[in-house]
């Protein structure tokens, strides 16, 4: 998705491992184990990367069962490109995805880090405790 005069732009796929561990680690993002990553990206439902004059510079993914639920993940964009509208795009990219071929009663969840909700509210997302729900998580490197 190229705009006319525009250095940005949105095509699906996802990123190698090495550029998904780039792209997370330039965002301040926490560090994922290369195998690990190996792992997860084919498993990605949807997914796109964002280029800036054809070099990767920020990305995002749907994962997920492909029909009950959904989970948007990887967010982010270089820091040196911030401020630009370029996170609202990806978000643009998957939600689209998910209009198009998620099932209507399918969930579709997300965590939000700082002000990153004020972006996700624009796309329909709400904090989950305003309907009696806790968003919950467990790393597996913390044992418990």
């Amino acid at each position: 998705m190229k705009r006319i005069n525009d250095p940005y732009e949105v095509d699906e796929g996802v990123p190698s491992v090495e550029v998904f561990r780039r792209l997370r680690a330039d965002a301040g993002l926490s560090n994922k184990a290369p195998e690990a990553v190996a792992l997860a990206l084919p498993n990605t439902w949807y997914g796109v990367i964002l280029r800036h004059e054809g070099e990767p510079i920020g990305m995002g993914r749907i994962i997920g069962d492909g029909g009950t639920a959904f989970q948007i993940v990887d967010i982010c964009v270089h820091p040196a490109h911030q401020g630009r509208g370029l996170g609202k795009r990806i978000m643009a990219a998957l939600t689209g995805e998910l209009e198009r071929r998620a099932p209507a009663t399918a969930y579709v969840s997300l965590i939000a880090d700082g002000p990153a909700r004020f972006l996700y509210e624009k796309f329909g997302f709400a904090d989950t405790a305003r309907h009696d729900s806790i968003g919950m998580y467990r790393s597996m490197s913390s044992g418990s």
